[in-house]
């Protein structure tokens, strides 16, 4: 008799760990309480696995000796409250699969430039010759990858959702970009325990094992003080340039094994500060995972990042228009305001606030942006923040009348920059709609603007 496992939610997670538990051997049952999508129907139709959809019938799922839960269900939900109480082993999709791989994983987590930095350390990596795989929360779930395919080394973008549901995990290379407040209701809205969630990811690694963190984030910084980290440390800095990463204000600084290089953030296709962080850490992994400087550096030039983060649209009249859509809390915006130096700003944000605090951004904001559009349908906390920051402060829906008043009120040379702050949901289905709809409207604008000069 083979060993049943039930898998819980049937979304791109839970469906990889249905396909890679039905190659290796096991019965499998797939249970999701909303509606499952066509694709991933579809899939399970084809391989004759057992599923599903608009319930949890607890009669089909405590009689497993392994569930697998999608990272999406929180620990409050009524079916995992009946599985914990029965005494079967729950664990995530990213533990399932991490026990059928040969290879080395790189895992990278933080609150912010998660998929930057994955995207990045993968394209270095196959620049640099690696048999390497791309997975975890971007693109397909390892469970799929592992399914398909071996190989060498796993780049894998890490939630702390994910992090929650491991016990044997453990990555040879793991970095942590930031810690700031997110996702707090997961986590009882306590920091310490969203805290103790992303360090999780380094919790079964060992002396040869590798640790990189952004040693100038003062929440990383103080819990790496108050561990015992048994990994071997490297710490990537802006300011501090003692570390064997770091910036010196006019490049990035890599001392790692036998020699130095540098590197110039114009010679790369990212900007602003946040980036040189994202840079460093993704190169700092790919050299301790055998890279060469050269391939890097060729391979940092042909870089392309995910869209809506700091995408650059189009130029209209000398305007250029950019897309950083992912940017659904303050901090984000942070570092897309540092983005831009002398350039004067049209600065797009609103939707629906998570308790934002804007404080953190008015001085740069005051400094920078000349005209503010709120998109969103309740506007008053963000009026009221910028009120007497910014002079002139606008409202719309629309995006197409959004996109025309901005170029109306820019100059040439100015940038319009969609970034949020708060998330999609009160006009869109998610922040990559958002994105994808400023992009129609700004491309049938430039469009529009050059049949009109012709």
């Amino acid at each position: 008799m083979s060993k049943r496992i039930v898998i819980l939610g049937a979304g791109e997670s839970g469906t990889g760990a249905a396909l890679l538990a039905k190659v290796k051997g096991y019965e499998v049952f797939v249970s999701d309480q909303g509606q499952i999508k066509a694709n991933y129907k579809a899939e399970l139709t084809s391989e004759f696995i057992d599923f599903e959809e608009g319930q949890h019938t607890a009669d089909k799922i405590v009689n497993a000796k392994l569930v697998v839960k999608s990272p999406g269900i929180a620990d409050k939900a009524e079916i995992i409250r009946k599985v914990k109480e029965s005494g079967i082993e729950m664990i995530d999709e990213i533990e399932f699969a991490f026990r059928f791989i040969r290879g080395k994983v790189i895992a990278i987590t933080g609150t912010n430039g998660k998929t930057t930095t994955t995207l990045l350390t993968y394209h270095l990596m196959k620049a640099a010759g690696f048999n390497v795989a791309l997975a975890g929360n971007v693109g397909e779930s390892l469970a799929r990858k592992v399914a398909k395919e071996e190989a060498d080394w796993y780049v894998l973008e890490v939630s702390s959702f994910q992090l929650d549901g491991t016990t044997t995990f453990k990555p040879h290379i793991a970095v942590l970009l930031n810690i700031t407040p997110d996702h707090l209701d997961r986590y009882e809205y306590k920091m310490e325990n969203y805290v103790h969630s992303k360090f999780k990811v380094i919790q079964n690694m060992d002396s040869q094992d590798h640790f990189i963190y952004y040693s100038d984030d003062p929440v990383a910084s103080a819990e790496v003080a108050r561990r015992t980290i048994l990994p071997r440390i490297l710490k990537v800095s802006l300011k501090d340039q003692a570390t064997p990463v770091h910036f010196d204000g006019g490049r990035m600084s890599f001392t790692l094994g036998k020699g130095q290089f540098h590197i110039v953030q114009s010679d790369t296709t990212l900007k602003g500060p946040h980036n040189l962080i994202n840079t460093m850490s993704a190169v700092s992994a790919v050299i301790l995972a055998g890279g060469s400087p050269d391939s890097i550096k060729a391979g940092l030039k042909t870089f392309k990042n995910a869209p809506h983060r700091l995408e650059t649209i189009a130029t209209i009249q000398g305007v250029e228009f950019v897309n950083d859509s992912k940017a659904t809390n303050v901090d984000s915006v942070v570092y897309a305001l540092g983005s831009y130096q002398g350039q004067i700003l049209i600065w797009i944000a609103g939707g629906i606030d998570k308790g934002n605090d804007y404080n953190i951004i008015k001085e740069e904001v005051r400094a920078k942006v000349k005209v503010l559009i709120c998109l969103g349908k309740e506007n008053g906390k963000l009026r009221k923040a910028f009120d007497g920051v910014v002079n002139t402060i606008y409202e719309t829906q629309s995006i197409k009348l959004l996109v025309r008043l901005a170029l109306q009120v820019a100059q040439k040379g100015d940038v319009v920059l969609l970034s949020p702050a708060c998330a999609s949901f009160d006009l869109f289905k998610n922040y990559e709609d958002r994105g994808n709809q400023f992009r129609e409207a700004v491309l049938e604008l430039k469009n529009e603007t050059e049949k009109a000069i012709a």
